[in-house]
């Protein structure tokens, strides 16, 4: 589990790609003290299990269902990311939830100035809209955000300059793709909410005109 706080922002030093999906080699500082191979590291919010370790650098395999749910089959290498460990047990919850397991992607629409903060736009499906709500957490490549608003078609948040200098989502071109997580609370409830389907039985086959001997 992550808290959406990023510790660091590191490098893409090298991606290779094969027909379905990669493996990154990513540059890195903080993120690498006290971690050993397999632990996990998200990159720009997705929970990646480290590989191999160098002594500035740190290497993950990205599986193809990674690649279709997220952006990282658009970095190149130089692209910077967004790196937070996993939180640890005795480590204080400054974010949200963050699983890690992103839900898909959305486009920066704008970033438009206010005061010392910048209010980030970003369109997104009906489908992961449905979950977002304002005033709610959202992850931006694992960067745990407030909703300041929700339309038909996009929500925006608001960075101080802190988040906006500490990590890559202001760096980010109108049109450019980020991964989105949406609050896990809300699919929880969603879930429980969902009627269940009755059992089938003889009675319900011939009410759609099953003949039964």
């Amino acid at each position: 589990m992550f808290t959406g706080i990023i510790e660091e922002i590191g490098t893409v030093r090298r991606l290779q790609r094969s027909t379905r999906s990669c493996q990154l080699t990513i540059a890195a500082t903080v993120v690498l003290q006290d971690t050993k191979i397999g632990d996990s590291i998200a990159v720009n919010g997705v929970c990646l299990t480290v590989t191999d370790l160098q002594a500035d650098a740190f290497t993950a395999d990205v599986m193809p269902e990674t690649l279709r749910r997220s952006s990282l089959g658009v970095l190149r290498n130089g692209s910077p990311v967004n790196l937070e460990r996993a939180m640890a047990v005795n480590g204080r919850f400054g974010g949200h939830i963050v699983s890690g397991h992103i839900d898909g992607t959305g486009q920066i629409a704008s970033k438009v100035p206010e005061g010392n903060a910048k209010i980030v736009t970003i369109s997104a499906s009906s489908s992961l809209l449905r979950y977002i709500v304002e005033k709610g957490s959202i992850a931006i490549d694992g960067i745990s955000l407030t909703v300041s608003k929700v339309t038909n078609n996009s929500f925006s948040v608001s960075l101080i300059p802190h988040t906006g200098t500490c990590t890559t989502l202001l760096s980010k071109r109108a049109g450019e793709p980020v991964n989105l997580e949406t609050d896990v609370i809300g699919k929880y409830v969603e879930k429980l909410l969902q009627p269940e389907k009755p059992p089938l039985t003889a009675t319900m086959l011939k009410q759609y005109g099953y003949e039964l001997s």
